[in-house]
């Protein structure tokens, strides 16, 4: 195994190396390609100013050389072993420990090491938190449907998962922004950004007016829990879907209400069935501990509003508050496409290994069906989902492109578009050998996870 990922780890190299001479050429061979002319255009510079600034570019950047040796100087500087780069943009003695250079942004002036610590965590934090979550969604939608194969979870959730399938991540973003943080509808969200700038003087907790209203608000929260929780595991099938309708026709005309502030209308007649038959399908869920998740989620929010409602006086929301508030709507946008093909995948892969030889024999002994499920299926279910994960990290990393446009977050997504709209080289080859070495990572510990998982797989 060790020497395994060695050879993976030695790998990486002539692939990164591949993966920046593409993008290299590309942006070489564009129309206009990248000089010092182009760099100064739309600048109203005097001609001696501006043959200046030209010249300065040339000898920083060696713009006014050959394409392959400009590419050797950034490979030079980017390699912790080469010539030693000076301030000037010449190159001084040769070095066994120069460091890792990324230059220096074309457009922002900045060194590009700074502007990737200042992204690179934004978006990783995206990814850490839309992983997870795509996973234990997946994993819990795609046993269920497995479970109770042509019943009605199964039929809705293939309608549910293939409609999420197809609505592209960037419509999805505006909808949410439309709809969910717009003064026209429900301003529930931000419309953009990480934070407030006010919340930076914040306390990192909430701040309540009072110790009696944070007893209230923790009163009401693991009241109104644990009375939903109770009530979805002891209530029978019936009287679970009952309380679903009344709930969530409770809920779709609180939402009506706070819409336009009428007692009754139109919005009222769509959104009341509407949150009905939703609250009446999840509460008729048959898997008991993912009825738990959604009944908890549920429960926290109703609690909140029942504390707001009891006249709970908030004077800060917090740092962490804040930053979760502004999260929500990226995050959903970054994790339903990945959900729905997940939990597909793991439906499909659950029903061939329920119907598998070895599963067969675990019955005819006795076995009882949870036990087959979980001890003998589910392992071996995981492997294509495994498979899949060294592809998802990608994938959300170009999703986070779109996602962190749309809602004006500045991570690795943006900055990579505005790399390329102004043609930063020095940025571009950076944010690509950044991004190519997450993936290969992202492969790698597939590989290792794929080990884990099946003991029929050895790399020795």
């Amino acid at each position: 195994m060790l020497n395994y990922l060695l050879r993976r780890i030695l790998l990486m190299v002539p692939t990164l190396l591949g993966i920046t001479i593409v993008v290299f050429v590309v942006m070489a061979a564009a129309p206009g390609g990248i000089s010092a002319q182009s760099l100064v255009d739309g600048m109203e510079l005097e001609p001696q100013s501006r043959q200046a600034l030209e010249e300065y570019y040339n000898k920083l950047y060696g713009l006014d050389q050959p394409a392959p040796v400009q590419y050797l100087r950034w490979l030079n500087n980017i390699s912790p072993i080469g010539f030693e780069r000076l301030p000037d943009g010449s190159f001084g003695r040769f070095s066994l420990s120069k460091g890792i250079d990324l230059g220096t942004s074309f457009r922002y002036g900045r060194p590009v090491t700074e502007m990737i610590a200042e992204r690179l965590p934004i978006t990783l934090l995206l990814n850490l938190i839309s992983i997870p979550l795509i996973y234990a969604l997946a994993i819990g939608i795609g046993v269920q449907a497995a479970r109770q194969r042509g019943g009605r979870f199964d039929v809705t959730s293939n309608i549910v998962l293939l409609g999420l399938w197809s609505v592209p991540s960037m419509l999805a973003g505006v909808l949410f922004i439309g709809f969910f943080a717009s003064e026209q509808y429900w301003r529930w969200f931000p419309t953009g950004g990480l934070m407030r700038r006010e919340t930076a003087d914040q306390t990192f907790l909430p701040l309540f007016a009072s110790a009696t209203d944070v007893l209230i608000v923790a009163v009401c929260v693991v009241l109104v829990t644990l009375a939903l929780i109770s009530a979805s595991i002891s209530f029978s099938f019936k009287r679970r879907q009952c309380a679903g309708w009344i709930l969530g026709a409770l809920l779709g005309y609180a939402m009506a209400f706070n819409l336009h502030g009428d007692w009754f209308g139109v919005i009222h007649i769509l959104l009341v069935p509407m949150m009905a038959v939703l609250v009446h399908f999840l509460a008729g869920l048959g898997n008991v501990a993912l009825r738990i998740v959604v009944t908890g989620a549920f429960a926290v929010g109703l609690g909140l509003g029942l504390a707001q409602l009891l006249g709970v006086e908030l004077i800060q929301g917090g740092y962490l508050l804040d930053r979760v508030w502004h999260l929500v709507l990226p995050v959903i946008a970054l994790s339903y496409g990945g959900l729905a093909f997940l939990a597909k995948l793991t439906r499909s892969s659950l029903l061939e290994n329920l119907a598998a030889d070895y599963a067969r024999t675990a019955r005819a002994k006795g076995v009882d069906e949870e036990s087959v499920l979980w001890r003998h299926v589910f392992r071996n279910s995981l492997l294509p989902l495994i498979t899949v994960s060294a592809t998802l990290l990608p994938s959300l990393l170009a999703g986070s492109v779109i996602v962190e446009s749309i809602f004006s977050i500045d991570g690795m997504g943006k900055l990579a578009v505005e790399a390329v709209q102004t043609r930063d080289r020095e940025l571009v080859l950076s944010v690509t050998l950044i991004s190519g070495l997450l993936t290969l990572i992202g492969y790698l510990l597939a590989d290792i996870a794929y080990a884990i998982v099946d003991p029929r797989v050895s790399y020795d």
